[in-house]
């Protein structure tokens, strides 16, 4: 195997390949906290905005926070003219749902920030993945924590993050989100853009990441060249005290 030719545009490729993966995460956490008309939802990482979207489809009003610049730029297309997505904070928040369905360890700060200004009761959702025998992407995650020397997994402690962010745990839950590929190509660029490998391609090169992401790859090619990953995420919700 040769590692894709393709040019990487991570935001695009987040957008337009790996984001759709996590649509049943997004409407399982929507059913249950009752997301609809009169809910207003502050996406924290918002990536590019399809979280945000599908809840604008509910009939919530919708607002979303992201760092990465080419992601925002992506989210701003995507939704009405009217919704806000920045790259910074608002400094107040008139909402009552906070969603971080891509939480990562750093996010600590940026949440802690939200919930001290926010209203008591706020609702705030963090989401990573499930456990590791539930997640058959587990093998592909561990190059990015073997060549990044980081140890093991890519994995958030989410109710660790409850804890640092002084909220009221409220409850969890799992969702069974399968990674769907047209090709390894695809599932290359889709991987990529999930950030994870980030460290990884700092470490050594993009070429050496590639290819051994393909190599990982491999048991779950099926015969038409398609490429399925069953996984299953997990949720948590907490409130502002």
């Amino acid at each position: 195997m040769t590692p894709t030719l393709v040019p990487h545009h991570p935001a695009r490729d987040w957008a337009e390949i790996q984001e759709r993966m996590l649509v049943p995460l997004y409407e399982a956490v929507y059913d249950r906290l009752g997301v609809g008309a009169g809910s207003r939802v502050l996406g924290l990482r918002c990536g590019s905005g399809l979280a945000l979207l599908m809840a604008a489809a509910r009939g919530a009003r919708i607002a979303g926070v992201d760092r990465d610049l080419a992601r925002v730029e992506l989210a701003r297309e995507r939704l009405p003219e009217d919704v806000t997505v920045t790259e910074e904070p608002p400094e107040d928040l008139p909402y009552d749902v906070i969603t971080a369905f891509h939480t990562t360890d750093g996010i600590l700060p940026e949440l802690s920030a939200l919930t001290r200004s926010a209203q008591r009761d706020t609702v705030v959702v963090l989401a990573g993945w499930g456990p590791p025998e539930r997640c058959s992407t587990e093998s592909v995650l561990g190059i990015a924590a073997r060549l990044a020397d980081r140890g093991p997994g890519v994995r958030t402690d989410l109710d660790g993050l409850v804890a640092g962010a002084g909220l009221r745990p409220d409850g969890s839950g799992r969702v069974a989100c399968p990674f769907g590929y047209a090709n390894e190509g695809s599932a290359v660029r889709g991987l990529l853009s999930t950030g994870a490998f980030d460290e990884a391609v700092r470490a050594t090169d993009l070429s050496q990441v590639e290819k051994e992401i393909e190599e990982a790859l491999a048991p779950h090619v099926r015969a038409d060249g398609t490429v399925w990953m069953p996984n299953v995420f997990r949720y948590v919700v907490a409130r502002v005290p």
